[in-house]
């Protein structure tokens, strides 16, 4: 029998305020609800084919999923309503018309935490790995499958008193043990299927941060690869660690350049990115783009990962922040992807897409910022203990 200390969460459902109660709190957490002048060039943004896709895409699962709520963390939209306005943006068939009703039929609520309206928000890309089904002395570091001895328990089904926590492990000897690290991964046999093989840790490395990747076979021509499942252990940035070790000279961490130091110190960089115990097993996928969480193909520039725990996936956020180079970053953006290292209420992580471009904004990106929730019109917000 296997005995867990659990650290219980209490749980937030998200529904409208009264006169008296301004905001959704729930561990710090606050929802308040502003008018779309309060949105930094609302006006602006010109709904494009991407965030069309996006939506409409988010709107087809939505429609089919059971359950009462958006989601599953701290804030719970209802899915009631959810679906009914996926049923009507579905129908429409310009993009001009479908800012029109959002406009007329949502409304903006901004996330609070701790008082405060600020956080954090990165990005990432879709890498590209050089790639070969068979092995050779070019082709030698292989590219995992979901390994066959991984289990999986999510303790919310074995008791719904328990928190929504994924324990990931293996059987050894009658007992359920965690799974292997990155180090005994790479330095030893494990029950896994070789799907690919490549030529470059490194680059199968930043494909694992990033979750996805682009692989470029022999004869050019071009595969998706996608997301399969973890080794349950924490991650560690590359970043942080060759920070640690004082690798690089003070201001030299960005992506391009870690990379580049990488690929030139081999033995060093391989028993560094062992320092990161998360390893990520892949599979090979037919999409229009990267797949995310939800089961979607990401859209550069209009999709975004965020906290599951706290944001629901599937909603439309308004976007507030900066590029690496300063510009204004106001849009709306899809929640449809998480991530390892996004944690918090007030986190997320924006999809570049792919290219060398994509990687150089992606890795040099760190910014403050804020965003809003766009929820139905009348829905009602109360708080369940």
């Amino acid at each position: 029998m296997l005995k867990y200390g659990l650290s219980l969460i209490c749980f937030v459902f998200l529904v409208s305020c009264s006169s008296e109660d301004k905001g959704i709190y729930n561990e710090g957490v606050k929802l308040q609800k502003v008018s779309f002048a309060s949105l930094i060039n609302w006006n602006k943004d010109k709904i494009d084919d991407g965030f069309d896709k996006a939506l409409r895409d988010v709107c087809l699962v939505i429609d089919k999923k059971n359950g009462v709520f958006l989601g599953e963390g701290v804030i719970k939209i209802p899915s009631k309503e959810y679906k009914k306005h996926c049923r009507n943006i579905l129908k429409i068939t310009k993009n001009s018309e479908l800012k029109k009703y959002i406009y007329k039929n949502f409304e903006p609520y901004k996330v609070i935490y701790n008082n405060s309206d600020e956080g954090k928000f990165t990005s990432y890309y879709e890498a590209e790995v050089r790639v070969s089904y068979n092995k050779d002395e070019k082709y030698k570091y292989p590219i995992y499958g979901k390994p066959n001895d991984l289990i999986e328990i999510n303790l919310q089904e074995l008791d719904n008193s328990l928190p929504n926590k994924r324990l990931v492990g293996r059987v050894e000897n009658g007992k359920i043990v965690k799974y292997y690290t990155r180090k005994e991964i790479e330095e030893n046999s494990i029950r896994a299927p070789v799907i690919l093989w490549g030529d470059s840790l490194v680059d199968i490395h930043i494909m694992q941060i990033q979750g996805a990747a682009i692989g470029e076979l022999p004869n050019g021509e071009k595969i998706r690869i996608g997301y399969a499942d973890n080794n349950g252990h924490k991650f560690r940035g590359i970043g942080s660690i060759l920070l640690e070790k004082k690798a690089l000279e003070s201001g030299k961490y960005s992506m391009d350049n870690i990379r580049d130091w990488l690929r030139e110190n081999e033995e060093e960089a391989k028993e560094s990115m062992q320092l990161n115990d998360r390893f990520i097993f892949h599979k090979i996928v037919e999409a229009d783009g990267p797949i995310g969480a939800m089961g979607l193909p990401l859209v550069a520039g209009r999709s975004i990962a965020i906290d599951k725990d706290i944001i629901p996936l599937g909603v439309m956020i308004w976007l507030e922040t900066k590029t690496p180079s300063g510009e204004n970053l106001n849009k709306l953006v899809m929640a449809q992807d998480i991530g390892g290292a996004i944690k918090g209420a007030i986190r997320g992580d924006y999809f570049w897409g792919h290219g060398e471009e994509a990687f150089i904004n992606a890795g040099k990106m760190n910014s403050k910022g804020k965003y809003y929730l766009l929820l139905p019109k009348n829905i009602e917000v109360k708080i369940y203990e």
